[in-house]
């Protein structure tokens, strides 16, 4: 990208007086988002006075973890605040592997938020961000508020569904505690694993949203993991794929030759079949077509920006995202309006692929954004990557893979589409299975070690 298509120093500078002047006059903060209740008793956070321009980041999957680590990297002076409100870290990435025994447990939670803190010199404070007040720069918790300099919010996703006909609280809350979708937290991965391996016989159903949702190919490699147990252990019983897209996402061939030849009495995939109603109770799930009962299933539902995103203040008008994430600036990932404020992972509108690659490297990225504005100065463009592995057999190992780049046009200030140099790798083998088990490793490493 050209020097001259960034932000100038100047322009900067003045964008981030506007921002204060606009949130002081209360009209770019939202009411939610200067909302200041705050727990009994508590005012400020317990946390040592910042020696240096204070980085708050709230959430600690891939994104916060790459930037928490990577910003204080690129300008040591940071003080860096990763506020979690987990006390146990487990990746969504990789648990597809979990369900016929390639890895267990461990390999998924065997990371801890405080080495990683101290192995990388930043604290990590284990709370609840619940408010935002963006004209006093202060980022409100359960355990207390805490000034920032700069706020990087990276919460990750929430199911929207809404969006497949759900739109009760009672079928929402009954959906997502008996067919969790399995896409966010580490008890849905959990309660999937038991419904694997207690799988008896009949039909499990794996529904696949539409838009753009978090791991594109993961569902079908879940439904080459459950398929391979069903085969293993000679189950009479089929996965049913219902797609609401007319084709695979990504890496099709690949998995239509996984389909074909590994699983042709297993996996019945149905494409153009969007889920519009689900009755929890009878185990009937609809389509715009069918009534179709099952025995067990994980459904998958739409996915939107984390609710906090919406409860910040910080959501996209419908116009610059339908699916209710940020709005941001589609380069530098800082809030329309705020040079302070950052909206990076999975909530973040851009439609690049929503996986841990992708937010691993574009949390490097990030990590130079905010570098240089803390000095005044700013950087080019640089695309993230999206280096993904889909095992599809288990026993042999049997894996492909996609490596992706993107590119930005400046003329419309949008990501176009994948790059030029994308290359995908359809031909299942167990140099590629062995491959996406050290990818995982390396992305843990980079996120934990020194």
């Amino acid at each position: 990208m050209e020097q001259d298509q960034d932000l100038s120093r100047r322009n900067f500078l003045k964008l981030g007086v506007a921002a204060s002047t606009l949130a002081v006059g209360g009209t770019a903060v939202s009411g939610n988002a200067l909302a200041k209740t705050m727990p009994s008793g508590k005012t400020k956070a317990a946390i040592p006075k910042a020696k240096g321009p204070r980085l708050v980041i709230v959430g600690g999957g891939t994104s916060g973890l790459t930037i928490a680590k990577y910003a204080k990297k690129e300008y040591p002076t940071f003080d860096v605040v990763l506020v979690e409100k987990r006390d146990m870290y487990a990746s969504c990435f990789s648990s597809n592997l979990w369900y016929p025994g390639i890895i267990d447990l461990e390999f998924l939670a065997d990371h801890s938020f405080l080495d990683a803190a101290r192995n990388n010199n930043y604290i990590y404070f284990n709370a609840t961000v619940n408010g935002l007040d963006r004209s006093a720069r202060k980022v409100i918790t359960n355990e207390g508020e805490i000034a920032y300099d700069f706020l990087v919010i990276a919460p990750g996703i929430s199911y929207d569904y809404e969006k497949i006909g759900v739109k009760d609280v009672e079928t929402m809350t009954a959906l997502r505690q008996t067919f969790p979708g399995g896409f966010i937290s580490t008890t849905e991965h959990v309660t999937i694993h038991r419904k694997v391996q207690e799988f008896e016989g009949g039909v499990f159903v794996q529904t696949v949203p539409s838009g753009n949702y978090r791991c594109l190919p993961g569902p079908y490699e879940r439904s080459c993991m459950i398929a391979s147990v069903i085969k293993k252990n000679k189950i009479k019983g089929k996965v049913l794929i219902l797609d609401a897209n007319p084709e695979i996402t990504i890496k099709k061939d690949g998995f239509h030759a996984a389909f074909d030849e590994l699983y042709k009495d297993i996996i019945q995939w149905m494409p153009s079949s969007a889920v519009t109603g689900v009755d929890v109770e009878k185990k009937i799930i609809k389509t715009e077509f069918d009534s179709i009962p099952f025995d067990d299933a994980a459904i998958y539902a739409n996915v939107r920006g984390s609710t906090l995103i919406e409860q910040l203040g910080l959501m996209a008008p419908s116009t610059r995202s339908n699916q209710k994430e940020a709005d941001i600036d589609i380069r530098f990932y800082n809030y329309i309006g705020d040079p302070h404020v950052y909206v990076s992972g999975d909530s973040r509108r851009h439609p690049y692929s929503k996986s841990a690659n992708t937010s691993n490297t574009e949390g490097k990225y990030i990590a130079k954004v905010l570098a240089a504005r803390a000095q005044g100065k700013e950087i080019a463009w640089v695309s993230p990557r999206t280096v993904c592995y889909s095992m599809v057999d288990a026993d042999p190992m049997e894996a492909i893979s996609v490596d992706a780049g993107y590119d930005y046009d400046p003329a419309k200030d949008l990501i176009s589409g994948f790059s030029k140099d994308t290359k995908t790798f359809e031909d299942r083998d167990v140099a590629k299975g062995k491959a996406t088990l050290e990818w995982a490793r390396g992305i843990y490493r980079d996120m934990f070690d020194a």
